[in-house]
């Protein structure tokens, strides 16, 4: 697969960052070095505006994280495959190969998830972290519950041992990622649909790795997760996480289960939908650049 609408002004790029595994990886500006990781049901095209925009004062680089877009997706040959820890050691392995061994990241909805755990595992690399509209994984397990659990349908779906999510999803796929495009925007013109085409093409063509991502939540990501917190580690960067104000209907506090695990937090609410970089990237842009001077 390839990208079918490019970044303006952004070149692109294939970085090898594993044996069988190669990223492509949009690249634009100068300056210090930001990544973003972008969500579901996504690419990094999600990113367009605020890329642009931070690429006055950076060196942006937005990936397709391994087995979404047009990066590679490998066989889920074991739960590792698609665990976090690999996937954030992509985004590590592939800073470093475009010369950029320490850098600012953040991650929006799977990314975020995926930019947590590089900053637990390569300290060294992350100089500041963001996190957009997510949960730590062990926390989103714990709050969901009851009947409010029903607005994450797709995670106890995509959990299942493969084969039945693999086969219900791919029977009507446009049907299952766009509901979620639909569902969690509050403002539909911010996903045009020329992106809303490309984002469900590039997930026809990724099932087998999205779930496969999916189900590392419910597994081997929690195992890892469970070990840090047992162990005390936490993030030691500067992190900024901008949300949805939903903890009061679920019946969570989303700042204090953050601040267990960055003691160096700045948390924001936000009145945009789930796809805040989309329908709010001046929000966005700026909450970046005031977390990259922290």
């Amino acid at each position: 697969m390839t990208t079918a609408i490019p970044i303006p002004g952004f070149d692109y790029r294939r970085v090898t960052v594993a044996d069988d595994v190669t990223l492509s990886v949009a690249v634009g500006g100068s300056g210090s070095p930001l990544v973003l990781l972008h969500g579901f049901p996504q690419t990094h095209l999600m990113w367009r505006h605020v890329a642009v925009d931070l690429a006055t004062e950076h060196t942006v680089i937005c990936p397709d994280l391994r087995g979404y877009g047009a990066s590679d997706k490998p066989a889920a040959h074991d739960a590792g495959t698609y665990a976090k820890r690999t996937m954030a050691a992509d985004v590590v392995t592939m800073a470093r190969e475009l010369g950029h061994p320490r850098f600012a990241l953040a991650g929006h909805d799977r990314g975020a998830l995926v930019a947590v755990r590089a900053g637990l595992d390569h300290p060294e690399a992350v100089s500041q972290l963001a996190a957009f509209d997510v949960l730590p994984t062990l926390d989103m397990w714990d709050v969901l519950h009851g009947a409010g659990a029903a607005v994450a349908f797709h995670l106890y779906l995509m959990a299942q041992p493969p084969g039945l999510p693999e086969q219900l999803i791919s029977a009507s796929p446009d049907a299952f990622f766009g509901y979620f495009l639909d569902a969690w925007t509050r403002d539909p013109a911010a996903i045009p649909p020329t992106v809303r085409a490309e984002y469900l093409r590039a997930s026809r063509e990724a099932v087998p790795s999205i779930v496969a991502d999916y189900r590392a939540s419910a597994g081997i990501d929690v195992t890892h997760d469970e070990a840090d917190r047992a162990a005390g580690r936490r993030l030691a960067m500067p992190v900024t996480v901008v949300q949805q104000d939903w903890g009061a209907a679920l019946g969570y506090d989303a700042a204090a289960l953050w601040r267990a695990w960055a003691p160096d937090l700045v948390h924001h609410t936000t009145s945009a939908g789930h796809f805040m970089a989309e329908e709010a990237p001046d929000e966005i842009a700026k909450v970046l650049r005031t977390l990259v001077t922290r």
